[in-house]
């Protein structure tokens, strides 16, 4: 492993809600010293020169679907965690509906195995929950594993949990971080029939965000969010894309204290439902993305501090499975490589700060799962850093696309901002579109 000493000088350094000007000596695995100015001790210090440059703390993607087990025609470990290096995204929670799932200690151990061979970025996962596994949830070690995910609307397999005597005893039992998919399936079934009755399966994409509605979001978030306060559970939602259910959630404390918390997409704060028109089946998520108006309420959420986290939610399908008709088109697309540069577009634009993205993406889910060390730009913290050149466009093509399946939704766009380096334990794993080959990555470790 490539563990010099290295000395980053003239940083714009963005933690902690500030912006300084200054120096960050890295040694080993940590970062050991930030200050206004730092003289290299020896003339084995490599000195990278950041004048004009920011660095971030490494962002933490607290949703991602990588597809290993099972369903590696599509992606794996190995080929979306570099994407997500590549992307500024050094620590990732993968989800746990591969196949065969993630519902046993045994096949969460095999995955973390997994991980440690080929990972290029830090890892863990999640624990999935099913109607009949809470035997297996009771063994597994909150110290090791991210937390536990449900899906209360639509998954692959067994995983929809839609027993409300098992939910509540999932609720009651675990002290893990119980992270949601929100849907009500009934009424998602109940729409799904009427629009196959009018169209057949050729649904045209417009009425994506009907069928998975407003309705069938805020039925199941405020559902679980019930429920959430009846038993004390530690809850999260994922992917909160309704203006209305931005009503559930509070900021009147602090994120630490917060029982119930919720994270937003980059798709459902870059699109709205006029991209389905161009986009078609490229930009079909679960939950979908939907109005203008939706997409303003949750940048509003955002802003104030009610939905705490920004993730990717990447989940990626094969062009081929995505050129079909609507009923035979899965829903997912891949973001990692392409989630940071996105969000600093939207700096550029005046939607956000700098140092409200390194919030979201980066102190906010250490906060929230408790990693340990990680999502800051701190003395004694990982050296997970990302470098960036605000002022340096590129356009997203297929040729520098890195997801495993060659394409993403964002193709055709350019972007301001590029990532030039990416520090991961201390090794520089990334530089200027080429990787080093340095093997660098750890399982992450929780404080709780």
């Amino acid at each position: 492993m490539n563990l010099r000493t290295t000395l980053i000088k003239n940083a714009h350094i963005v933690t902690d809600g500030k912006i300084t000007k200054g120096d960050i000596l890295i040694e080993g695995n940590y970062i050991k010293e930030i200050n206004d100015s730092i003289s290299a001790k020896s003339a084995d210090v490599h000195v990278l020169d950041a004048e004009g440059k920011y660095v971030l703390p490494g962002a933490i993607d607290d949703q991602v679907h990588f597809r290993e087990p099972g369903l590696t025609h599509k992606a794996n470990i190995e080929t979306e965690s570099r994407a997500a290096i590549a992307g500024g995204i050094t620590s990732f929670i993968e989800m746990p509906n591969t196949n065969p799932q993630t519902t046993t200690v045994e096949k969460l151990e095999e995955k973390f195995s997994r991980a440690a061979e080929t990972s290029y970025a830090n890892y863990s996962f999640m624990f999935g929950g099913t109607n009949d596994n809470l035997e297996e949830i009771l063994k597994v070690d909150p110290k090791s594993v991210a937390g536990l995910k449900l899906f209360l609307g639509s998954s692959t397999g067994n995983m929809l949990v839609d027993d409300p005597k098992v939910l509540e005893n999932i609720f009651k039992s675990t002290d893990m971080v119980i992270s949601v998919h929100c849907e009500d399936e009934e009424t998602i079934k109940k729409n799904l029939q009427e629009h196959i009755d009018k169209f057949g399966d050729d649904i045209p994409l417009k009425y994506h965000p009907v069928i998975r509605s407003e309705e069938a979001c805020y039925l199941s978030s405020s559902t679980a969010i019930e429920l959430a306060k009846k038993t004390g559970a530690r809850l999260h939602i994922f992917h909160v894309s309704t203006g209305k259910e931005t009503s559930l959630f509070s900021n009147k404390i602090p994120l630490k204290d917060k029982k119930i918390t919720a994270e937003v997409c980059v798709h459902h704060l870059w699109f709205s439902d006029e991209d389905y028109e161009t986009k078609g089946t490229l930009i079909k998520w679960n939950p979908a993305v939907k109005s203008k108006e939706d997409r303003d309420a949750l940048w509003e959420a955002l802003l104030d501090d009610r939905i705490d986290v920004i993730a990717t939610d990447h989940a990626p399908h094969t062009i081929d499975e995505k050129n079909n008709v609507y009923t035979k088109a899965p829903s997912g697309g891949p973001l990692v490589q392409h989630a940071l540069p996105a969000m600093l577009e939207m700096f550029h634009k005046g939607k956000i700060k700098i140092e409200k993205i390194v919030e979201k993406m980066c102190h906010n889910p250490a906060i929230l799962f408790q990693v340990e060390k990680r999502g800051y730009v701190k003395e004694g913290y990982f050296a997970d850093l990302v470098l960036v050149d605000l002022n340096n466009p590129w356009t997203v093509k297929k040729d520098n696309v890195l997801y495993k399946c060659g394409w993403s939704p964002f193709e055709g766009a350019t972007f301001k901002s590029r990532i030039t380096h990416t520090f991961l334990n201390g090794s520089l794993v990334y530089h200027n579109g080429k990787f080093t080959d340095v093997k660098a990555a750890k399982r992450l470790t929780f404080d709780r």
